[in-house]
């Protein structure tokens, strides 16, 4: 056990949307070319099998940059939704970087917001994403964060993270376990 981590098992699993659940598409605004990463839904079915709760939280600068509108988003994230067999709350933060808002990961808002509307606390949240601000906004809301690193990741975020697994599959299994990766 990890100190200062909850001992309290995990009830939701909240997962970044590019990168982590489907391929990563800049600005995509387009829900034909959404094409989920391999083992993605089988992930959600574990999670969904296990009776946890789920989530997506995803950083959408291209709102605030002016690339993609919020109904671009919600197409996008739509067709992910059809394609995962369903998840339980989704959220985005359409603000660019500079804006300084709560809810852009690293910062926790959209986890906490996530765990709030699931009926949870942080602390029995796990959050899956493929880069370092995914497990930092976990860690800044005391739920646990768990790396899938892939070729974008940089290698100081993998470092830097206190979980990680080789694919999404085994993040899963090893969340539904109860282990540490």
């Amino acid at each position: 056990m990890n100190p200062g981590r909850s001992a309290r098992p995990v009830t939701a699993v909240l997962f970044d949307r590019d990168g982590t659940l489907v391929v990563d598409v800049p600005y995509n605004g387009d829900p034909d070319r959404v094409r989920l990463l391999p083992g993605a839904r089988q992930a959600l079915e574990l999670v969904r099998g296990a009776g946890l709760a789920t989530g997506v939280v995803s950083n959408q600068s291209g709102i605030g940059r002016g690339l993609v509108s919020h109904a671009d988003v919600r197409r996008v994230n739509a067709r992910t939704d059809v394609l995962l067999g369903g998840v339980d709350v989704w959220l985005y933060c359409p603000h660019p970087p500079e804006a300084g808002c709560d809810c852009r990961k690293p910062r926790p808002g959209l986890v906490l917001r996530a765990a709030r509307l699931l009926g949870r606390v942080p602390g029995e949240c796990a959050v899956v994403g493929d880069i370092g601000a995914d497990v930092a906004a976990a860690r800044s809301a005391g739920a646990r964060g768990v790396l899938v690193p892939n070729p974008a990741t940089r290698p100081e975020e993998f470092a830097g993270a206190p979980e990680s697994a080789p694919d999404l599959l085994t993040a899963v299994r090893t969340l539904l376990d109860g282990d540490r990766p």
